[in-house]
């Protein structure tokens, strides 16, 4: 298996052929595809419907249910305090749970090859469609290269969170992951020194700079604008991306882009996002509204399946109950209270036995929900954060209450929760994990502000607390990397 998965990434001859995926027209439902026929290399890029195809499949690649389409999100949670695992099956992450992988567990290898996977095939892409500009028009040729920076950069984002130390332990000096810009077709090329933290944030701020420039401010259909990129897109991940760089004066800068400044809050320029009338409407079946700045679909033909899919993995019904909400965790704020809550997102979270599950992601088999990567909630939230870091307390404010009062009009924060820029920004973090529970923010935030991984218990099991300091706060890198490239170093 492990010489599979890292093949992957390696494979001889032009990656496109097995990304052929998409679909031949934009006008038709992005992503929701059946896979064509794979073609040879030497014609990949003959025909415009056929280079449409390649980009439409980085973004199926991207969206693999051992990737971006469950697991990547499902690691990121559970390895923090939020959920509570009930089956002790390896299969479905324990030893992520447990905090207990190595460089050769399953979780591991995949969460490496995977990106890595899109990054070959995005480099690959450029490199062909440049040699072949003249088949497309100029605007498509611009467009299509943006997008595949686009991916590149949120895999390399992904890489660098779990596999390297965070930003603010040093500035970045830590070292980072192997910085692959080059189509790789074969394995001549295996040695590659991993880049410094900062280098590899560098490359991704690059990217979506570009990205930003050349993406369309729009596309055709509200199914397009939620699933493909535009330039909104990027710049609401540049957001998240200052940040975990905790360069909050960016931060402010990229989202005062997307954000008016005033209520209601919203995007003035190409795609109108902004928050929907309720957090329930989001996950309620459309997936396509005005907050889906960037979501990845899926279709009863195309579902990451039941070990992937984060209705099994989070909820009782229809899912197989894996993980329950921990009663000690974000579900103990009043929020969540049955009784007492006037908040809409309680209803997020349902009762089965006596445990309380997680009902954000809630189709049944085969599991077709999309996958919410950036909501437009989030970016209120980064600018929130930011600005009561540069003592903007005023805007800070403002923009918490406008996620807030999204889902309960009449609440009013207590004088003490908000009165102090400490105060605030622990309010905010807090609103933060109520909103975004179980979408894959958890150990990210932690990491960023540099906060232990907390301890948990199951009914048959436990997992330790990991300091900040710890060997295993970080995941090691794949053997199937280290085994190969011998200028990939281990983390200690």
């Amino acid at each position: 298996m492990r010489n599979t998965l890292f093949k992957i990434k390696r494979t001889k001859g032009i990656l496109v052929t097995f990304l052929i995926l998409g679909l031949t027209s934009c006008k038709k439902d992005f992503l929701n595809t059946v896979p064509l026929t794979a073609i040879s290399d030497l014609n990949a890029f003959d025909t415009p419907s056929r280079i449409l195809a390649q980009v439409n499949g980085l973004y199926t690649t991207a969206k693999a249910g051992t990737f971006l389409g469950g697991r990547y999100i499902l690691y990121n949670e559970t390895r923090a305090d939020e959920f509570i695992q009930t089956k002790s099956n390896t299969v479905t992450g324990l030893n992520t749970w447990s905090q207990s992988v190595n460089s050769s567990t399953d979780e591991v290898v995949a969460t490496w090859a995977n990106p890595y996977t899109v990054i070959n095939g995005v480099n690959t892409f450029i490199a062909g469609l440049t040699l072949h500009k003249s088949v497309i028009s100029g605007t498509l040729f611009t467009q299509y290269i943006a997008e595949a920076k686009f991916l590149r950069a949120l895999c390399y984002y992904d890489l660098v969170k779990v596999f390297a130390r965070p930003y603010a332990t040093d500035g970045g000096k830590s070292l980072g992951v192997p910085l692959r810009l080059q189509s790789e077709t074969g394995l001549a090329n295996n040695n590659l020194a991993r880049s410094t933290v900062a280098e590899v944030y560098a490359q991704i701020i690059k990217d979506l700079n570009d990205a930003e420039t050349d993406l369309p401010l729009t596309y055709s259909t509200p199914q397009l604008n939620a699933t493909r990129a535009h330039r909104n897109t990027a710049i609401a991940l540049k957001t998240r991306i200052y940040l975990t760089m905790g360069d909050y004066a960016n931060v402010i800068t990229e989202a005062n882009k997307i954000v008016s400044t005033a209520a209601p809050y919203q995007a003035t320029k190409g795609v109108n996002n902004k928050l929907e009338n309720s957090q329930v409407a989001v996950f309620a079946g459309s997936y396509t509204g005005p907050e889906a700045v960037f979501f990845f679909p899926f279709s009863q033909a195309d579902a990451p399946g039941t070990t992937s899919a984060l209705a099994y993995l989070y909820t009782n019904s229809p899912g197989n109950g894996e993980y329950y909400l921990n009663p000690a965790g974000t579900i103990a704020n009043p929020v969540f209270s049955d009784t007492t809550s006037k908040d809409t997102r309680r209803t997020l979270v349902v009762v089965n036995g006596p445990n309380r599950w997680l009902n954000k992601f809630k189709s049944a088999s085969p599991y077709p929900d999309y996958i919410p990567v950036i909501r437009y909630a989030e970016v209120l939230l980064n600018l929130a954060e930011a600005s009561a870091q540069q003592d903007d307390l005023v805007t800070a404010t403002n923009l918490l209450y406008a996620v807030r009062h999204r889902s309960d009009p009449a609440y009013t924060f207590a004088p003490a929760d908000i009165g102090t820029k400490d105060a605030l920004i622990s309010t905010i973090l807090t609103e933060r994990k109520i909103e975004l529970l179980g979408e894959g923010f958890r150990v990210p935030d932690l990491q960023r502000l540099l906060q232990p991984l907390p301890a948990k218990t199951a009914p048959t099991t436990s997992a330790p607390g990991v300091a900040v300091s710890a060997s295993n706060y970080i995941w090691p890198i794949s053997v199937n990397e280290t085994s190969i490239n011998k200028l990939c170093v281990p983390n200690p």
